[in-house]
């Protein structure tokens, strides 16, 4: 069977990581990466060089994200990614399987919506979960919608999933996280490591941040990015703050500049385009805490005994542990909640864990194609 893997960032690459690595080893699928979005931007870090470098197959190049993050930016990228994804199904969709889709990116559902009418089946990781900050809360249902295999990262995104469709035949799989397999597969840096990799102490308290701008009621970003920046100011007096850039999302670049200013005035602010998974979770291992509102705060932190302080409300109504500390983008707050848990380690399970993801990915896959 022939399988294109869609992969539009960064973020989705790494999680796909451990599925890949397991299908090189499974002689009757033909796969293939799908690379798009921020992966083709200059300014998001060319991380299609990444890909390369890795080695996987990649099927086709699409270059589809426009300049600009304003609202009509992203419409505009979401048509132009749907029309050229048009294209690139009626060439391939009769040589094609299946599609697989993870996440909740607008690049993304772009890229489903415009393979609906070739009627190719689609699998889709992640489905089932709420983001009520983030307009990509809707992305990801469109895609849950159209797809007909569903891996879902714990048991309570089951029920959800079946919700959504009312009663169609679906399959729906509580695997786990697949990024949880990179923990155990991936080589960490140890400290030594990774300063001669990016010159960065991880001996020095250090605060991991990663922001993204909320993407529901965007106007407010304006004072959120104050907020944030401000605490970031008192914070970089006493911790070391590493701080990985947002997403192309509406809003992003309000944030981009703000941290970019941060970097280069302040010394013990550093600022990193792309990690890359190791790096990243390498970062993660050795840091003090967890500074943001990314999904890898709710879905890997717990895996390595941190802290998350998730800020404000994009990753509202997500399941996460008991490590997770909401807080409103509020300096005074920020500030006060970082001191209070920077030396403190968490302990206890991680909701997403579950054994052999990737391979029991593969072994349902092939059970539906049987």
């Amino acid at each position: 069977m022939r399988i294109a893997i869609l992969t539009s960032s960064r973020a989705d690459y790494g999680i796909y990581l451990p599925l890949l690595r397991e299908l090189q080893k499974s002689a009757d699928i033909e796969f293939g990466l799908v690379v798009f979005g921020t992966h083709l931007s200059k300014q998001h870090g060319y991380t299609i060089e990444a890909i390369r470098n890795d080695g996987f197959p990649i099927f086709k190049e699409i270059d589809s994200l426009l300049p600009g993050d304003s609202s009509f930016s992203i419409s505009s990228s979401y048509a132009l990614t749907a029309n050229k994804f048009a294209e690139y199904w009626e060439d391939s969709n009769r040589q094609l399987d299946l599609i697989i889709a993870l996440g909740d990116r607008f690049e993304m559902a772009a890229a489903v919506a415009a393979s609906i009418p070739f009627g190719i089946k689609i699998a889709h990781l992640h489905g089932g979960e709420t983001t009520l900050g983030a307009i990509d809360n809707i992305y990801r249902h469109s895609i849950t919608l159209a797809s007909t295999l569903h891996f879902v990262s714990a048991e309570p995104f089951v029920e959800r999933v079946k919700q959504l469709h009312q009663g169609e035949s679906i399959e729906v799989y509580n695997v786990g996280s697949l990024s949880l397999e990179n923990l155990q597969s991936l080589p960490l840096l140890t400290r030594e490591e990774f300063f001669e990799k990016w010159n960065i102490d991880l001996n020095l308290d250090t605060i991991l941040v990663t922001v993204h701008p909320e993407t529901i009621g965007f106007k407010q970003n304006e004072i959120f990015v104050l907020e944030i920046t401000k605490a970031i100011e008192v914070l970089s007096n006493q911790y070391q703050v590493i701080i990985t850039m947002p997403n192309a999302d509406t809003s992003g670049l309000l944030y981009r500049n703000s941290f970019d200013e941060l970097g280069k005035s302040i010394e013990n602010v550093k600022i990193i385009e792309n990690f890359g998974s190791q790096s990243y979770f390498s970062a993660m291992q050795h840091v003090n805490l967890l500074l943001g509102n990314t999904s890898s705060g709710l879905i890997e932190a717990a895996s390595f005994g941190k802290y998350v302080l998730n800020v404000g409300d994009r990753q509202k109504g997500r399941l996460c542990g008991e490590n997770v500390i909401h807080v409103p983008f509020n300096a005074e707050i920020i500030i006060e909640k970082t001191n209070e848990l920077i030396h403190t380690n968490w302990t206890g399970s991680n909701l997403y864990v579950k054994p052999n993801t990737s391979k029991e990915i593969i072994k349902r896959i092939k059970q539906h194609f049987g």
